[in-house]
């Protein structure tokens, strides 16, 4: 190939100073291009001086060889991008089985140092389909053990290969000098501590480590409480891990709290991890007054350290002062985004007589008013808009009018687009079909009135009454009862009780349903010109010739067996608004039945009003779960009315 090149310099088509790149590209057969990206070079044409390359996007592109060595870069056939080209299936055979070999190239591909996302870059998803951070944290582990690699302790670091050994504690030991500023050798520190079990015979190492932290802890003392009071922290795990005397005259946890600091100077300049020991730190200090120090930043600070606080306050026996905060801050909707999102994630039984509707309001409120911050945080509008079952969770314990008034509201909110919206609100249709012409301004025929008995709707009202009142209460005290066995991932018994939850409050969203488009009649001064809500009819079977009797009653009186029908069945809806005389076809079991109306008369006897009535219509008004009493009881009932 060189001397074709040779006759091309000779030819005056090349320079003489391209052939070198030009060979590295011919015999690689890849080249790598600014623009185009990773490319493979599948025809060398020497009469007219041309390469013919396949680009991702642009394949059996031509390109001029002079113009080639000036924009392509040779790539080597043992790069990680020529073996993802040329021989695909061994990459992921060697991801499968051969982790550091698979790194190695990569690393070595890179110049010897590749970053983690230059790593995954180029690995997903071609080599490792799926679960990176799985495949990552054993590749991680087993560079740790090999000896070879310099793994990083931040994102930002890279990765470096080393042909030469070196060992746990000179590469940590490296590693933590090298550090600077006290934050970043804790980094250090961290990673000690999970190596721990190859540093045991590195005692002198160690000690040195933490004579070095003490020096830096008392100069950070005062200008930075929080980080020296994670290194004490650190600067104790070390002790404890590898067995070593403390120092006399070493500054302790007390000191730090002896400059009189407020707990979020501190607390939220300390590494999430170390969140929890900084509180139960100042819990140790402060026995007093820690329960009120907590409370005072609970509602300050981010989602994770505000779980935390509230953790801290339930294991100290302070659950009772927590949940009247909360219920404080709730229902003056004072509750920040960052402790709302952490309620709402936790959504624990331990909370439920706090987590109901009142938490979704303050939650709208909370969105709203993040609007105007300049500081705002969108992860509580988009958990809200993520989370399927938060808005139903929320509001299952109210009561349908309190529902509606939630809906109206959400309607109006300014704080979520028109999609989300329509979602949040869509989820709330789902569980309470009643609600929906509140949002779309019309009637559908189910949400029409249901004309029903006294008797019916105080049997109704009485089902809905105990299920409120005796089983929710008690099964949400079966839910608490199940949790306090423990892992409700194989808690049995939990799990039974929530979904009996589910069924309890499905059967309440029904009855409040029901009850809300129920109307009680006593079937008083019902016409007999044609059947009615309330006549008895007299049909004769044209086919058999055999005369049958029904009563047509409400919505919730059908009992076939005594031949009473609810309007509502399709039978009777064929015989409503017909006369004497006239002849009705209905459909049973596949089959036109034809009959011929004979007689009819009132269907019930009458009744004194006050003999149910009354009861059954102040249960529902006190409930506020009786339609609105547009139906004039002295005017004939009809399928209309």
């Amino acid at each position: 190939m060189k001397e074709e090149f040779d006759k091309l310099v000779a030819a005056g088509k090349i320079r003489g100073n391209q052939v070198d790149k030009l060979l590295q590209l011919a015999q690689s057969g890849y080249c790598m291009h600014k623009s185009w990206g990773f490319g493979t070079i599948t025809t060398i044409d020497t009469v007219f001086s041309r390469f013919t390359i396949d680009f991702p996007d642009k394949p059996g592109h031509s390109m001029d060889l002079g113009f080639a060595t000036d924009t392509l870069k040779p790539i080597a056939k043992d790069h990680i991008l020529a073996r993802k080209a040329s021989d695909l299936a061994s990459l992921r055979q060697m991801a499968a089985l051969q982790h550091l070999e698979l790194i190695k190239l990569v690393v070595q591909s890179h110049g010897g140092r590749a970053t983690v996302e230059q790593i995954q870059s180029v690995l997903m998803p071609d080599v490792i389909a799926d679960d990176w951070k799985k495949w990552w944290e054993t590749a991680r582990k087993e560079m740790k053990a090999n000896g070879h690699y310099t793994v990083p302790l931040k994102k930002s670091e890279p990765v470096v290969f080393h042909e030469h050994k070196v060992s746990m504690e000179d590469r940590l030991i490296k590693a933590f000098l090298a550090s600077k500023g006290l934050k970043a050798r804790l980094v250090v520190v961290t990673e000690m501590l999970k190596c721990k079990d190859d540093l045991l015979e590195s005692k002198d190492k160690i000690q040195e480590v933490i004579q070095l932290l003490n020096e830096e802890i008392a100069t950070h003392q005062r200008t930075q409480p929080g980080v020296t009071l994670e290194a004490i922290l650190a600067r104790c795990d070390l002790r404890e891990a590898f067995d070593l005397e403390p120092e006399e005259g070493e500054l302790d946890v007390s000191a730090v709290w002896a400059q009189g600091l407020k707990l979020n100077e501190v607390v939220e300049k300390v590494a999430p991890a170390k969140h929890r020991r900084v509180l139960q730190s100042y819990q140790k200090e402060f026995p007093d007054h820690w329960p009120q120090g907590i409370l005072d930043i609970i509602n300050q600070v981010g989602t994770k350290l505000a779980g935390e606080c509230a953790n801290t306050l339930i294991q100290g026996d302070q659950f009772p002062l927590l949940k009247d905060s909360l219920n404080r801050l709730i229902s003056q909707h004072q509750a920040s985004s960052e402790l709302l999102l952490w309620l709402a994630k936790e959504r624990s039984d331990s909370f439920a007589d706090i987590l109901g509707p009142e938490v979704f309001r303050a939650i709208m409120t909370s969105i709203e008013r993040d609007q105007f911050n300049e500081k705002k945080t969108n992860r509580l509008h988009d958990f809200v808009v993520d989370d399927a079952n938060l808005v139903v969770d929320l509001i299952n314990s109210a009561d349908i009018d309190v529902i509606r008034d939630l809906t109206q509201t959400l309607k109006l909110a300014t704080c979520f687009d028109d999609v989300d919206k329509r979602s949040l609100l869509g989820r709330i249709v789902k569980s309470y079909p009643s609600i929906q012409p509140l949002i779309s301004g019309e009637q559908s025929s189910q949400d029409k009135l249901l004309i029903v008995s006294w008797d019916s709707l105080r049997r109704r009202q009485e089902e809905y009454q105990k299920l409120v009142q005796k089983k929710i209460p008690g099964n949400s005290k079966e839910i608490a009862i199940a949790r306090s066995y423990g892992d409700l991932r194989e808690n049995h018994e939990y799990k039974a009780a929530k979904e009996t939850q589910k069924l309890l409050m499905r059967r309440k969203a029904e009855l409040e349903t029901d009850l809300a488009r129920a109307r009680g009649t006593n079937f008083e001064d019902v016409k007999t010109d044609s059947v009615s809500i309330g006549t008895r009819v007299s049909v004769k079977d044209l086919a058999s010739n055999e005369t049958e009797h029904f009563c047509v009653l409400g919505a919730w009186d059908s009992e076939p067996e005594k031949g009473i029908i609810s309007y509502l069945s399709p039978f009777a809806q064929a015989l409503l608004n017909k006369p004497v005389g006239s002849e009705v076809e209905f459909e049973s079991h596949d089959q036109n039945r034809r009959f011929l109306i004979e007689e009819i008369h009132l269907g019930v006897p009458q009744r004194n009003p006050a003999d149910s009535a009354p009861e059954a219509r102040d249960l529902a008004s006190k409930e506020g779960l009786l339609a609105p009493a547009d139906h004039d009881e002295n005017q004939p009932l009809s399928a209309e009315n």
